[in-house]
Parts: C-alpha cells; structure tokens; sequence
C-alpha cells in the first residue's frame, strides 16, 4: 500500500492541551447525502483515546507547501500531543476540532459510528462545516512527497 499514491491529510481532535493529531492518506469521503466522511486510525496512536472521548475530528486536506505539519502529525522531531500543533495557525468550526488555516480543505465531523477492526478504527465522521482553500494537493508515494497540480 506504500507504493500507492494519496492525498495526504492531518486528522486533528481534542481541545486546548488535550489536542492531538495524525498525518494519514486514509481519509475519504463515503456519501454526499448525508454528507459523511471515512477516516481509518491506528488504535495504538495517541489520537485514537482522544477521539473517542471528544467524538470529533477534523480533516484537514494539506496543500503542497505544508510538508512540514505532515512531518510534524507524523511525528518527525518527537513532537506528541499540542506540540504537533506549534508553527500553523488554527481555528475551531462546529464540532470544537482544530483546522488548519490555509489548508486545502478543513472538513468538520462528528463521531457517527466507529468499526474496530484488527489494529485500526474505522471512523465515519458525520460533516458538521466545511472550509475551502486554494493551492496545490501534498500527495505521498513510496516514503516520499510531491505535489498535483493541473
């Protein structure tokens, strides 16, 4: 699955210095009506208990030149926990998640229901608000980033 090209996205959950997060290319939309999104989380990640105690998350859709908050939900530096969150500016919709200013796409969601299957949850997030930006799409292939654009 590596070598397979996707969009990359920071999942964002909790509140204040509870916040947390995740650099994940399993984030996708599963239905316009109702709107809902689709996002598979490793339960043995620090995101995963904060999640399901906030139920909410927020999907944030990252341009070509947020590599370095990529790097820093992934994990990169040692960063846990609010730290991921230093070096971005952000804001609150709905739901209370944080969103990523400049992003691509700041989708908003709801816990709706969640399927734990073998090491991961899937979550499906019912989409509360939404928030459009402009750029270039970070993709990620085979351990490495690049950009789409048309």
């Amino acid at each position: 699955m590596r070598r397979m090209s996707g969009g990359v996205s920071v999942i964002t959950a909790g509140v204040g210095d509870e916040r947390t997060g995740a650099t994940v290319t399993s984030a996708t939309a599963l239905s316009v009506d109702p709107p809902t999104m689709i996002v598979s989380i490793n339960r043995g990640s620090s995101s995963w208990p904060v999640i399901s105690r906030y139920g909410h998350f927020c999907v944030n859709i990252l341009s070509a030149d947020q590599q370095d908050v990529a790097d820093r939900f992934a994990g990169k530096g040692g960063l846990k926990g609010a730290e991921r969150y230093d070096g971005a500016e952000w804001f609150t919709l709905a739901s209370g998640a944080s969103v990523l200013r400049g992003a691509l796409a700041g989708i908003d969601c709801e816990v709706d229901e969640v399927i734990e299957r073998h090491s991961h949850a899937i979550i499906l997030g019912r989409v509360v608000s939404i928030v459009a930006g402009d750029g270039h799409s970070l993709v990620y292939s085979n351990g490495r980033y690049g950009r789409f654009s048309l």
